[in-house]
């Protein structure tokens, strides 16, 4: 049987892990598929870098457009990142029918619906397990394993970077700031670490993960976005004082109004086992009415990790590539032609739970102005604690919060602000039980 031919475009730190896995498993590789599967030839800027990674003997190129224009390429792997020329790349090799794998979450988030939809007129695939959660398969479980159930929400601690800083900061008291500064030495952060620590990469794989779960079109406009940078480690602190973990989240839940897609810093019960998930790792929660909730746990990102996961969809392409079009897995789970536009919940109508933290004088009738403000927009408090009055007079007080309407306590906060005995914001974090 004619061996397929993949055609590898990007020889970075994924690519380059993805051609070692290639050639260092390529037998057992081709007894799962049930022929040769073999890197035919590779694109990269650096050749000289990538001839060390890809070794002699596949054929190296500067112009990516060979790769996808390469009459004997069965399959497209687009490792190059981005959403200007991979997008280019990915829509010509669709063109001219070929299959893609490709890790590029920022390529399907934004446009997803349209490489989706040209996939399916042109009768191939598109493989991205890698492009969430790195080498967990959580594509293949929401799409697949789990198409008997109604996905209710899931939750996920998709970005390794700000995973890392929020446990340093945990287990060692320390600020954002010099928090991030051992992880750009270690590696872990990028010198611009803004894509990560601000939540657009986590927002990115939520949306995907979201589209899936519920069968809508990617949404990544309408994704709530909030980071870590603004954290505080006395925040982290007060939480696990109080019982909770502070971690970046991803969440998105189906409600009788629309879906909730949203990524902001939040405070998880410690006994949550998604909560102890620390440093590097990754980790998805998913709630579906028949099995209940599931948790994926595993490393998010890296060479060998997520070259893991890219080989695993080249094994699906290969496996697939004489089935009929219509009898495939469809790209988000559902029939193209069943996929619904739910709304997407503005933040205001999202319901939450609140960790508010406030700096005010330390005098008889504050904390009854405080908690009759929230009373008065029906917030009730689940607990409470006063820390220490400072020199000038003022004690800190944390409040964690019933579940309530965002729009309701964006109100109560602004009531407090504005209260003479309060000095400066109110720091206001977002609480989930996960719990069903």
């Amino acid at each position: 049987m004619k061996p397929i031919n993949i055609g590898l475009m990007g020889v970075g730190t994924v690519g380059g892990g993805t051609a070692t896995v290639l050639k260092r498993n390529a037998e057992e590789i081709s007894r799962r598929a049930g022929r040769e599967i073999r890197l035919f030839m590779a694109a990269n800027r650096d050749l000289a870098r990538a001839r060390e990674v890809v070794g002699d003997g596949v054929p190296l190129v500067d112009d990516a457009f060979q790769v996808v224009n390469h009459p004997e390429v069965d399959i497209v792997v687009e490792l190059i990142g981005g959403d200007t020329i991979a997008k280019e790349l990915v829509l010509k090799a669709i063109d001219n029918g070929k299959h893609v794998v490709t890790a590029n979450k920022k390529l399907l988030a934004m446009h997803g619906n349209e490489i989706f939809a040209r996939a399916q007129e042109k009768g191939v695939m598109v493989a991205f397990e890698a492009a969430v959660a790195g080498g967990i398969p959580i594509i293949k479980a929401l799409r697949e394993g789990l198409s008997a159930n109604r996905i209710e929400w899931l939750a996920g601690i998709i970005n390794g970077t700000s995973n890392f800083i929020l446990s340093e900061m945990r287990e060692k008291g320390a600020d954002f700031a010099d928090v991030l500064k051992e992880a750009q030495r270690l590696g872990y952060a990028e010198a611009d670490p803004t894509f990560d620590v601000e939540g657009h990469d986590a927002g990115h794989k939520l949306t995907i993960m979201a589209a899936i779960a519920f069968g809508i079109p990617m949404n990544f406009d309408n994704c709530y976005l909030e980071g870590i940078s603004q954290l505080e480690g006395k925040d982290i602190q007060y939480a696990e004082e109080l019982g909770y973990r502070v971690k970046l989240l991803g969440l998105t839940r189906r409600t009788d109004k629309g879906v909730e897609l949203r990524v902001h810093p939040t405070l998880i019960p410690e006994d949550q086992l998604i909560a102890n998930v620390n440093g590097v790792m990754n980790a998805v929660l998913v709630r579906g009415d028949a099995i209940g909730q599931a948790l994926f746990n595993g490393p998010g990102a890296g060479a060998l990790p997520t070259a893991s996961a890219v080989v695993a969809d080249i094994v699906d392409v290969a496996r697939l590539l004489t089935s009929d079009p219509e009898h495939r897995v469809p790209h988000l789970a559902f029939q193209p032609d069943r996929l619904q536009n739910l709304p997407i919940l503005p933040m205001g109508e999202v319901v939450s739970s609140y960790y508010l933290r406030i700096q005010a004088a330390d005098r008889a009738g504050v904390m009854a102005d405080i908690t009759r403000l929230l009373a008065e927009n029906n917030i009730s408090i689940e607990a409470l604690i006063q820390k220490g009055s400072a020199t000038d007079g003022s004690a800190e007080i944390v409040i964690l919060t019933h579940r309530v309407v965002e729009k309701s306590a964006n109100k109560a906060i602004a009531a407090i602000e504005a209260l003479d005995s309060v000095a400066g914001k109110v720091v206001r974090l977002r609480m989930e039980e996960l719990n069903g």
